[in-house]
């Protein structure tokens, strides 16, 4: 790793924990009830999402937190904001950001095995064929 990189991903990792206290900041001035209502959604999709890029969860965090600010801003309650259905309002909003979700990578890698084992097959077929 270079000295570039290394200084661009510690000032990236220093940027992202700027912005996370920014955020912890501005949920603060949310009404009660869309603070209450904005730490149970994002505490579900920090656990459900499976997103492991600290740059897609902070923006997915930042998303949220507008939603939840705009919501209070228009003095719309938080039924209205999170529906009948707060797990599936949730996960909704998860699928907006699952190009960070690590199940992808795994999904990807599961496929590439698969792949690979599937095509050296087929060529030893393909040698049996031509051997005959």
């Amino acid at each position: 790793m270079s000295i570039r990189s290394m200084f661009e991903a510690v000032v990236g990792e220093l940027e992202l924990k700027k912005r996370w206290r920014q955020l912890k900041a501005r949920k603060q001035q949310l009404p009660e009830n869309h603070r209450k209502a904005h730490d149970a959604v994002e505490r579900y999709l920090m656990y459900s999402a499976g997103i492991a890029d600290g740059a897609i969860v902070t923006a997915m965090a930042e998303d949220l937190l507008e939603l939840f600010e705009q919501g209070a801003a228009d003095g719309t309650p938080v039924s209205a904001i999170v529906g009948d259905d707060p797990v599936e309002f949730a996960e909704e909003f998860a699928r907006n950001y699952s190009e960070g979700a690590w199940i992808k990578k795994e999904r990807a890698r599961l496929e590439d095995a698969i792949n690979s084992i599937t095509d050296s097959d087929l060529d030893k077929l393909d040698h049996r064929k031509d051997e005959s």
